[in-house]
């Protein structure tokens, strides 16, 4: 992100610079062609050598120097401001991070969070329980987002008292607060990756090793995190399956005994579903034991 900024900061100042070199050149050819057209009228009449004046080299350099900085002084300037050398980003470079982030937050959100095992298990309920449409979409999204920012409390605590506190505060720059959010995330997602998975990515990109787990790029925690919590997510999943394919074995059974092979056991076996999944408090049990699988 941080690179990012930087080339931005750079193509800022280059742009800053072809304007302040086409600046001058486009103020001192305006005058001329100005004169050139009032003097167009009279030439017929009177040629006049002097009619039209040329200023002279010295008076443009002075108007250049005067009017807009040079591009030395402009390229140096804004070099500066994006290398940080004791000096904060520009309020437009601090704008354009912000948009960078928001442009990024959905799959932060998805990618980075508890977000993805717990959207996955909502969902394989839901086809457990024979159920397609309920709860609707919205409905499950929203409670795995409700549910995410309940177990990414402490990270976010964290992230606030460290980063956005002290930046709000103007006691530490832009790039320090992004830092220290990185490594919030970073501690979550190591906590949560297994290290099989660490090392299956580690391996395919062929990494040096590192000595301690801080040390490991987000370029291969984050493919191993995520790999890491689909797995645990199908885990969870096939361990809520499982007593509603026994209703559904059995619900098949009977029907077969009793000769009503016509008759759809998905119809029958749904009221006996949510019948267990109320009385044993499934949507308790199901997000206490979501939200336990974080705490290590």
């Amino acid at each position: 992100m941080i690179g990012f900024v930087r080339k931005t900061g750079l193509c800022i100042a280059l742009g800053l610079t072809i304007a302040s070199l086409a600046a001058p050149a486009i103020a001192q050819q305006a005058p001329a062609a100005a004169q050139t057209g009032q003097a167009a009228p009279a030439a017929p009449a009177a040629p006049a050598p002097t009619a039209t004046t040329t200023p002279p080299p010295a008076e443009r350099a002075t108007g250049s120097a005067t009017g807009t900085p040079g591009a030395p002084e402009a390229l140096s300037q804004a070099l500066d401001d994006v290398a940080g050398n004791g000096k904060p980003l520009t309020l437009s470079l601090q704008i354009l991070v912000v948009m960078g982030l928001l442009t990024i937050l959905p799959s932060m959100v998805l990618m980075m969070t508890s977000f993805t095992r717990i959207i996955i298990v909502l969902s394989i309920l839901r086809q457990a329980l024979g159920l397609q449409q309920t709860p609707p979409n919205q409905v499950l999204i929203g409670l795995a987002l409700f549910l995410s920012m309940f177990v990414m409390a402490p990270t976010f605590t964290q992230i606030n008292d460290r980063a956005v506190a002290p930046y709000a505060a103007d006691t530490i720059e832009l790039e320090t607060a992004i830092q220290i959010s990185g490594e919030e995330f970073h501690k979550f997602m190591i906590k949560q990756t297994r290290q099989t998975d660490l090392k299956l990515f580690m391996d395919m990109a062929k990494a040096k090793p590192v000595a301690a787990p801080r040390d490991i790029p987000f370029s291969i925690l984050l493919p191993a995190f995520v790999t890491s919590e689909l797995k645990t997510a199908f885990q969870i999943g096939f361990m809520i399956f499982l007593p509603f394919l026994v209703i559904d074995l059995v619900v098949a059974s009977t029907l077969m005994a009793l000769g009503m092979m016509m008759l759809s056991p998905t119809i029958i076996s749904m009221p006996f579903k949510l019948l267990l999944f109320v009385l044993v408090d499934g949507w308790a049990l199901t997000m206490g034991s979501l939200a336990g699988s974080f705490v290590n």
